[in-house]
Order: C-alpha cells, then structure tokens, then sequence
C-alpha cells in the first residue's frame, strides 16, 4: 500500500501488528499531518491537476507552506513507488493523525483484537526550523495535542526522533512519555546520549549498525532496542536471534509469517 496513508495503516492492523510506526508534519494552519517529508515527493506523488512534480522543484510543494485543505488536493498513491514494485496503485492523499488514529481504533474494535500502539516520529532538523516546520516547542505541544485530550492515546504511544531537541521538549512537557532516540550514522552511543541528556527508554538505530558490542552497550543501559528499516528475511531472523524488543519493517507480513512460524515450532 502507499506509504503513510490510511489503507497502509488499515491494511497493517489486518494483518496482526501490534504497532502502527508513523511520520507526522506541520501544515501551515498547524495540523498535524502524516507524512514521511515535510515536502511532496516527487517520486510518489502529484501535483493537484494530475500532473507529476518536478524533482528539481519537490521543496516548493512545502506542506508547513500549504493549509491542510490544499495538502488533500495532491495525489500520493497513484504513481509507482520505485522501491516497491508490488505496491498497489490507489488514490490517495496524506490524512492528518487525528484522521489515522480513529480509523484505528475502530478498525480494531470491530476485530476485537488488543488496542495497538503507536511509535509517532517527528520529522525535524534544526536547519528546518521555521522553514519546513515549527520549532520544536511548538512542533511537540500540536502533536501531543492530538495523542492526549484530542484522541486519548498517549499512554500506547513511543514519541520518536532524530533531532535530539525534539525528546528533550517532550521529556519536559510529558515526562512520562517512552521516547526513542533514532540514529543512522556511526558516532559513538555514548556521545548521542551526551548530547541528548539522558537515558531514552528505546534505542532505535538503522539495523545496519547493529554490533554485539552495541547490542551489550544498550542492554546495559536498560533501553529497548527496536531498529529500523527491516526489510530482508534474513536479517529479520538475525535480529530476533539477538532478542530485540521489536522491529520495524515496511513487510510486516513476512515479519509475521516468521514470528508465527518460531512460535509453531
């Protein structure tokens, strides 16, 4: 399915996760919306006449510079991803939070299945400050917004982040909250952690840099190790040999399918 849209979600819940893992931005009547730039791609989406968007002019289509109701008029399904052959062609558009977690949470109730939680990642850079979204004060507070009074769900959420800036404002606004500090590059845990402040309950770094010496660095600190993007059999079952406390993948029906079978055997 299209990624970050509402038939991706609902599609994931029917196959049996028991975490939706989700990209959020601002629009510029401050609503939070789910996506995975701040900007429309232009490899998967297009412009409100149809037409596609140029790459060259992809950060033109800034969501932070465009009111919600204009977001809903450009397509992000239509167009093939080129990384996901398989992926289903619909018509579709990027919903707001709000929009996700209610279709949910009635999805699962009509099921009767366990509630699921929600890992929400906030898609910041200090180079984007004022530019592709709010600062982080301001990014955090709309977003708790919606997962405390609005839709009630804070206590099944993990609030994720590269930006280091992002979990220390929402440690202050809400320090019970299970935060995850994300990486991708190679520095040292020790000095992540230095610049974070404190000890996150979840590490989640790109599964590639998943080292036995990490892995015992991180067991040692008493954090929850879910890396990302899982997406090779073979990998999936390297790490749950290495016990990780979960794994995020854009296949969560070959995920699934091995877990189901560990357990049969």
């Amino acid at each position: 399915m299209p990624e970050n849209t509402l038939p991706a979600f609902a599609r994931a819940v029917a196959l049996g996760v028991d975490v939706l893992e989700l990209d959020v931005v601002i629009s510029a009547d401050q609503q939070v919306v789910v996506s995975h730039e701040p900007w429309f791609s232009a490899p998967i989406c297009r412009l409100p006449t149809g037409e596609p968007i140029e790459p060259a002019h992809e950060l033109q289509h800034n969501l932070y510079q465009l009111s919600y109701a204009q977001i809903r008029q450009y397509d992000c399904g239509l167009t093939q991803h080129p990384r996901f052959p398989k992926q289903q062609p619909l018509p579709v558009y990027k919903p707001l939070l709000r929009e996700v977690i209610r279709q949910t949470e009635a999805q699962v109730a009509q099921l009767g299945r366990s509630a699921v939680r929600y890992s929400i990642e906030v898609k910041t850079e200090p180079g984007g400050d004022d530019i592709f979204h709010p600062g982080p004060a301001e990014f955090v507070a709309l977003v708790l917004a919606v997962l405390g009074e609005e839709q009630g769900v804070l206590e099944r959420t993990t609030l994720l982040s590269f930006d280091e800036r992002i979990l220390q404002w929402t440690r202050r606004l809400a320090p019970n909250l299970p935060l995850c500090l994300l990486v991708e590059d190679g520095r040292p845990l020790a000095e992540h952690l230095a610049v974070l402040g404190f000890v996150p309950p979840v590490f989640g770094p790109n599964y590639t840099l998943l080292t036995p010496e990490l892995l015992r660095e991180v067991q040692a600190l008493g954090m929850r190790l879910v890396p990302w993007t899982v997406n090779d059999e073979a990998s999936m079952r390297r790490l749950i040999q290495l016990d990780v406390h979960g794994i995020t993948t854009d296949y969560p029906d070959q995920l699934l399918t091995i877990l189901a079978g560990q357990r049969q055997g």
